[in-house]
């Protein structure tokens, strides 16, 4: 039964200790926020094996949106969220439906181009978007029902509680999806795409939905991202988000979502820490990036499952390749 439940057990594990060991609610947020963001390009990189740097426009109209609905239009919160997701989803239904008429480098310039477009849209309407200055003063009400509070979210640990509940949710929802059919689906285009194609799966419909679901993911990262800053800045949908959650995917190790979290931790507490430490902390960064690109092929998830096997004496998965019966796994 446990084996069943394994990696939702350990992103459970994770939100409890995140508050055991960090005095900063608001960076133990920021962890499950990326969390959420490298699960998106997960389903995309490690699921159907499309390097995408189109992620920071999911995540930037995730914030802009929840911003303009909360101080423009004074929508309640969950349906601003909800905007959010539906509207991050649509969107990356329409990137998607360029950017897959090309593979390999054309794919991925196609999802840069796109990256960049959209950002020249976000610092031109500065109208909507506050253009350099972003979209300021987004407000964080408590969750009310008749009057009567029903979730608090004034402290920044009250607001990670809140996020952990939703990443819990949406990491128990995408681990089903990784272990149905349509996963398997995925999984088969990744690796024999001609293949696929051939025994009659539609390719284009299937990478348009995993494209819909990273982005409706990576929309909601960004909204909750707005919620937790009170700002939604022209950062945000810059490329250089998209390359950030990408080095986080590709740190946690493609291909199990639970790697994802292991990813955008190590990269958040990382900076946080070398920040601390010098001023020009990003080259520290970099190198740390070096150092696992070179030595682990398989990320952090695959450098502990090695160790895992050598303990248990189990023979580990070929480097670089993806064991299906041990990286997946179903909540229910």
């Amino acid at each position: 039964m446990l084996v069943r439940y394994r990696f939702w057990l350990l992103a459970a594990a994770v939100t409890l200790i995140l508050p055991v060991t960090l005095s900063s609610g608001t960076l133990a947020t920021e962890v499950l926020i990326y969390a959420l963001a490298a699960l998106g390009c997960n389903l995309l990189l490690g699921y159907t094996g499309l390097l995408s740097f189109g992620q920071g426009i999911f995540f930037g109209l995730g914030s802009y949106t929840l911003g303009i609905l909360l101080t423009r239009w004074s929508l309640p919160m969950p349906v601003a969220i909800v905007a959010s997701i539906a509207l991050g989803a649509a969107i990356a239904t329409i990137v998607g439906s360029f950017a897959i008429r090309q593979k390999g480098t054309y794919f991925v310039m196609l999802t840069l181009a796109c990256a960049q477009m959209f950002y020249f849209l976000a610092y031109t309407a500065t109208d909507w978007t506050g253009g350099d200055n972003g979209l300021l003063d987004i407000p964080r009400k408590s969750l009310t029902l008749g009057g009567k509070t029903l979730i608090p979210l004034d402290t920044p640990w009250q607001y990670y509680t809140f996020v952990a509940v939703v990443f819990l949710i949406v990491f128990a929802w995408l681990l089903r999806v990784a272990d149905s059919v349509f996963g398997r689906t995925l999984l088969a285009l990744r690796d024999n795409e001609t293949r696929a194609a051939a025994i009659g799966y539609h390719v284009k419909t299937f990478k348009l939905v995993a494209f819909a679901i990273s982005g409706a993911v990576t929309a909601l990262a960004g909204a909750l991202h707005a919620l937790m800053t009170g700002i939604a800045p022209l950062s945000n949908i810059e490329y250089h988000t998209s390359e950030m959650i990408l080095v986080m995917t590709v740190i946690g190790g493609t291909g199990n979502l639970f790697a994802s979290v292991l990813g955008a931790a190590f990269y958040v507490l990382a900076a946080d820490w070398l920040s601390t430490l010098w001023p020009r902390w990003l080259l520290l960064l970099g190198l740390l990036l070096i150092a696992v690109s070179l030595f682990m092929h398989r990320g952090l998830w695959g450098v502990g499952e090695t160790l895992w096997h050598r303990i248990t004496g189990k023979r580990p998965a070929a480097d670089g390749k993806l064991d299906t019966q041990s990286t997946q796994g179903d909540p229910t």
